[in-house]
């Protein structure tokens, strides 16, 4: 009763923490698609569109935060709704890659074409709001999910430092072109807005791509090389020390759940009390670590080495 009540008070929070991001990013978005159109920026219009679908996958991923919460009670999914939070994930960072991509093939097109002049003091206005606004939204929910291991809020706060990253290089690239307004290099400023939306596409690239392969990898069942070597590096000790025979283990992760099954051969003359199973079966767990409702781990001890 406990564990559960502590996640079910974890997921309120975490909750609570994405409903403001949602309302946060979607004051962004607004502000992105009406000031990018009003200033004729495409850059501009690119990072408001950017936010639009941070806001939808962000409560999408709020969905799943209370579907996580009532873990137990869908008799039709028994282990839980883990396996959604790689989902959701995979969604989000595929749908960027085709924004980014069309993004970067614009402002190319635009440059070849000789660019245009956006009105960089509503630009500049705006760059310089949604920076503010995202970096404190970033620096407060860092703290926030670190306190509560929410890994579908660390994802928002990624969301908040691209955010952040974006808007910074906007502010930049438009008080370069006011700065040059009325010089020698006025010519320039034609170029400033689809360049900075061609190097913004290049750094965001990477990023969703890194998500799509880390949440895919999860959906196939790949299990983490890290963990899986931990694993067996305890289960090699453990079966030395207490003299068995042999063992297979078995891990999978689901967003922040991780699924561990192991068997454990024992010798077919040995004869253990439950009790002492019980004992063998803690010891392993606390060797492992990460004990929690996040973790599902499931320990056999058999003398068949066919239920290996």
């Amino acid at each position: 009763m406990k564990i559960e009540r502590v996640m079910r008070l974890r997921s309120e929070l975490e909750a609570r923490l994405l409903r403001l991001s949602v309302a946060a990013t979607l004051v962004i978005a607004g502000l992105g698609v009406l000031l990018g159109l009003w200033a004729r920026s495409p850059a501009i219009l690119f990072d408001g569109l950017f936010a639009l679908i941070d806001a939808a996958i962000t409560w999408l991923t709020l969905q799943v935060a209370r579907l996580v919460a009532s873990q137990g009670d869908d008799r039709r999914f028994q282990y839980g709704f883990w396996h959604l939070e790689p989902l959701v994930i995979a969604l989000k960072a595929s749908t960027l890659i085709v924004l980014v991509v069309y993004a970067f093939l614009s402002a190319v097109n635009s440059l070849l074409k000789g660019g245009y002049e956006p009105e960089f003091g509503i630009a500049l206005s705006y760059a310089a709001l949604v920076t503010l606004i995202s970096f404190g939204l970033w620096w407060w929910l860092r703290g926030q999910a670190e306190r509560i291991d929410s890994g579908l809020v660390r994802l928002d706060v990624k969301a908040w430092l691209l955010s952040a990253l974006m808007s910074s290089a906007l502010l930049i690239a438009f008080a370069m072109a006011l700065a040059i307004q009325g010089t020698a290099a006025e010519h320039l400023m034609r170029f400033i807005d689809p360049l900075a939306l061609a190097l913004i596409a290049l750094v965001l690239l990477p990023m969703p791509f890194r998500e799509a392969r880390e949440s895919f990898a999860e959906i196939l069942q790949i299990s983490p090389s890290d963990l899986d070597a931990h694993l067996c590096s305890v289960m090699a000790d453990f079966v030395q020390r207490h003299g068995f025979l042999d063992y297979r283990s078995y891990l999978a992760k689901a967003g922040r759940a991780r699924f561990i099954e192991i068997s454990v051969l024992v010798p077919p003359d040995l004869q253990l009390p439950v009790t002492e199973i019980d004992a063998l079966r803690n010891e392993i767990g606390r060797a492992i670590g990460g004990a929690g409702p996040d973790r599902w781990l499931t320990i056999t001890f058999t003398a068949d080495p066919a239920q290996l």
